[in-house]
């Protein structure tokens, strides 16, 4: 039963990591209603978040190459430091520090406080709300290139609240570049890339922790491997179906979807159905 549930939610990670709905969240939420009646863990979570993160190695394998290629001549000087791949290197790079920071700092709230359903619910709102105004109201003319350094630190900054699950990662991170007048494609393009220090980062520091503590969560290790796994082909599908939907598509399903799960996790709260925390 448990390497079934451990596929249920590889499925769910598979397909919420990209889409600006919080797949920690989901996690988070579908846990409760399986089974075991587990809230997966933050250990769970990180690691499985590194299938849907190879995913986008893969998707992206070229581009990736390109821009660690160029980042690398241009340490040794042999490129120019502002040539755009170069750019995007350190890009990443500093939009990467403030979750590092913060993802080593908060490590009591984020196994505990920060998985309070009641947060969850109301975060999903808030930044759901934010995300619809970003995307109606913001510019769509800015082109990869045109990042700047304090706007790479500020999406950075962004990226760090989805260290509260029903933030999401690529919501956060995707609101930020939109309210600066970057295309759809572009702010979910830099919003990828910019993960992938950060996502392995934590995927791997989850790792040794579980390792260290001997508690890889409620599906132990078979369990965490067959989830990274099932997320890894999922994900590889919906990052490949989102980039050729927001060529033309809006935020505002996904926006209309976040609204209404925070709304139905409070009236379950609510009325007993749900606590704020599993098991309590």
């Amino acid at each position: 039963m448990n390497i079934i549930e451990a596929i249920i939610l590889g499925l769910v990670q598979g397909l919420t990591e990209f889409l600006p709905i919080s797949s920690s969240a989901h996690l988070r939420i579908v846990g409760v209603f399986l089974p075991s009646q587990s809230d997966p863990g933050a250990t769970f979570t990180a690691i499985t978040q590194i299938g849907t993160e190879i995913a986008v190695l893969v998707y992206f394998w070229a581009k990736i190459v390109r821009i660690v290629k160029r980042w690398a001549l241009s340490l040794a000087g042999k490129v120019p430091r502002d040539d755009p791949d170069a750019r995007m290197g350190w890009l990443v790079i500093v939009a990467s520090v403030p979750i590092g920071i913060l993802g080593f700092t908060l490590q009591d709230y984020i196994r505990d406080v920060f998985r309070n359903l009641w947060l969850v619910a109301a975060v999903l709102i808030i930044f759901g709300l934010i995300l619809g105004a970003a995307d109606r109201y913001g510019a769509r003319k800015r082109d990869m290139d045109e990042v700047t350094y304090p706007q790479g630190i500020t999406i950075g900054v962004a990226q760090a609240l989805a260290l509260v699950p029903g933030v999401s990662r690529s919501g956060a991170t995707t609101t930020a570049a939109r309210l600066f007048g970057f295309k759809r494609t572009t702010a979910a393009e830099f919003s990828f890339l910019m993960a992938i220090p950060a996502v392995m980062g934590s995927g791997l520091f989850e790792v040794v922790h579980g390792l260290e503590h001997n508690d890889p969560g409620p599906y132990g290790w078979s369990g965490v491997i067959v989830a990274t796994v099932v997320a890894f082909l999922v994900g590889w599908f919906v990052v490949a179906y989102l980039m050729r939907y927001l060529e033309r598509g809006s935020f505002m399903p996904f926006v209309i979807y976040r609204i209404l799960l925070g709304v139905a996790i409070m009236v379950m709260l609510g009325f007993g159905v749900l606590t704020p925390f599993a098991n309590s």
